[in-house]
């Protein structure tokens, strides 16, 4: 698979002395999502705005499709469409005409169906004659990814998409994304709803303090530092581990034993536990495994760079 993005050494730092993104190296591929992940401050949209051309990088280089957003910017931002967090958009403009205009300013010759398509795509074409004063947040979101997605970009960043938005356009939204991808469309997210990125990203990337802690397949991802735990329910309910099996990594969450184990270990300790447990006189009514989600991966990672 060919890589789309490159990005090497990339540093912004202010006057202020605060360096925003301190050496990070990534490259994204042609044709998969990739989901950024990283708190507040993070420098996440510092990342983004840089590739896109709207922020000044401090030194570092960045090419798009093999073009340097520096010396080539012309072809480089118009491979890339961007949907920011924020909803300002041209309050008194007509949705349809707003979208046209965004086609234009990429220098794209005027193609009404095309502009129709992705207004339609994005429920949007019952509003094509409403002025954006007119409209709700979550449809002036709407407008936002279709002005995106007006130019026919090769790379596509969504950045915090559907935060504070309803349910259906949150669906409408994904549904549209699998279909960019189908289209050979790059697609690089941040979120805060960690349960997107693990339904939609073929890779994940955890970014803190300006510098990439990982970029890695979703499912390797998952695999190699999931763990599993075992939630054991028992005939009389407990309010701490019994003493008898206080030498196990035993906690109680709600009256239930959990036990914490990797997986992939040739010996996770599962037997000698079911066994004690019988020695020590408790009765088990039920036994539940669950894996850890990317949610606590995440959480965990940021907590090691703190």
């Amino acid at each position: 698979m060919t890589d789309i993005v490159q990005v090497q050494d990339l540093r912004k730092s202010y006057d202020n002395g605060f360096e925003a993104l301190a050496g990070v190296d990534l490259t994204i591929r042609e044709g998969e999502i990739i989901a950024l992940l990283g708190p507040n401050g993070a420098g996440k949209t510092t990342l983004i705005s840089t590739i896109c051309g709207i922020t000044q990088p401090t030194s570092g280089t960045v090419t798009v499709g093999g073009h340097d957003i520096l010396r080539d910017y012309r072809n480089a931002r118009a491979m890339v469409g961007l949907v920011p967090q924020e909803t300002h958009v041209e309050s008194f403009e007509k949705v349809v005409k707003t979208v046209q205009f965004s086609r234009g300013l990429f220098g794209k010759p005027r193609d009404d169906a095309r502009v129709e398509e992705v207004l339609r795509s994005l429920s949007l074409w019952e509003k094509r004659d409403n002025k954006l004063m007119q409209l709700s947040g979550g449809m002036k979101r709407r407008v936002l990814i279709a002005k995106a997605l007006a130019h026919e970009p090769r790379v596509l960043f969504l950045d915090e998409p559907t935060a504070g938005v309803d349910v259906e356009l949150r669906r409408d939204m994904w549904e549209l994304v699998r279909g960019l991808k189908q289209q050979g469309v790059t697609i690089i997210l941040t979120t805060h709803y960690i349960e997107e990125a693990e339904a939609m990203a073929d890779r994940i990337g955890v970014i803190n303090k300006g510098q990439i802690l990982l970029v890695e397949e979703k499912d390797a991802l998952m695999r190699r530092m999931g763990r599993k735990t075992i939630q054991i329910e028992l005939a009389d309910p407990v309010t701490e581990v019994p003493a008898a099996l206080a030498h196990l990594p035993l906690s109680v969450d709600n009256g239930r034993l959990v036990y914490s184990y990797d997986s992939h270990s040739d010996k996770t300790g599962i037997t000698g536990l079911l066994n004690e447990i019988r020695d020590a006189g408790l009765h088990m009514t039920d036994l539940q495994t669950r894996q850890s989600s990317l949610e606590e991966i995440f959480v965990s990672l940021v907590k090691e760079d703190a």
